[in-house]
């Protein structure tokens, strides 16, 4: 394998793990796509254990997924997303990387059963759906109504999860973290928060 292409260097900086997509998606990086430093930092706190499943809501093109598959390997990592060209995206990196443990959903997040999984990350996958935010398409439809729609969605599907459930959010306002939820870190200027079921 030429060496420009091993593992490790996909992995070496966010530009490098870019060049997985095309032209166009690596344009929407910096708005809609997690840094890896702050990928590292989540998986950390979302694997507990090997046995572990992760649920990135709203997944886009996979990032946070095949870092989080390639920091740990024995932990398995699903991405929910509704668009289907993004999906598409995601599985192309995904057998580029050649990795296991990592697996797709193409389905709208309320379409799941949250409780089939143990912890959850959440870069405001419903914030483009407000007045005067950056879209990354037009393949959906959006509307405040539907930012509050999922917000509570989640909030109420949260609430019903387990006790010692984590969540990590990212540029979040917390409107979907119900209050049985307690702050356990908050880091980066409070953009990033990590919350456990009391």
């Amino acid at each position: 394998m030429n060496p420009i292409h091993t593992m490790e260097n996909w992995f070496s900086s966010d530009d490098k793990f870019h060049k997985l997509y095309s032209r166009r998606v690596r344009s929407l990086a910096r708005m809609h796509w997690s840094p890896l430093y702050i990928i590292q930092k989540v998986v950390t706190y979302l694997t507990p254990n090997n046995s572990t499943k992760v649920l990135d809501i709203g997944s886009g093109v996979g990032k946070f997924c095949l870092a989080g598959a390639y920091y740990k390997p024995t932990v398995s990592f699903y991405g929910v997303e509704q668009r289907k060209n993004l999906i598409s995206c995601a599985e192309t990196a995904r057998k580029k990387l050649g990795l296991h443990n990592v697996h797709f959903i193409n389905k709208n997040f309320t379409q799941l059963l949250l409780n089939e999984y143990d912890h959850f990350y959440f870069y405001n996958a419903f914030f483009e759906n407000l007045d005067a935010t950056d879209k990354i398409d037009n393949e959906i439809v959006y509307s405040n109504e539907l930012y509050n729609y999922y917000s509570i969605y989640l909030y109420n599907q949260l609430e019903k999860m387990p006790i010692g459930t984590r969540i990590a959010t990212y540029c979040s306002w917390g409107d979907e973290i119900p209050p049985c939820y307690q702050l356990a870190e908050a880091h980066f200027d409070n953009l990033l928060k990590f919350w456990i079921k009391m």
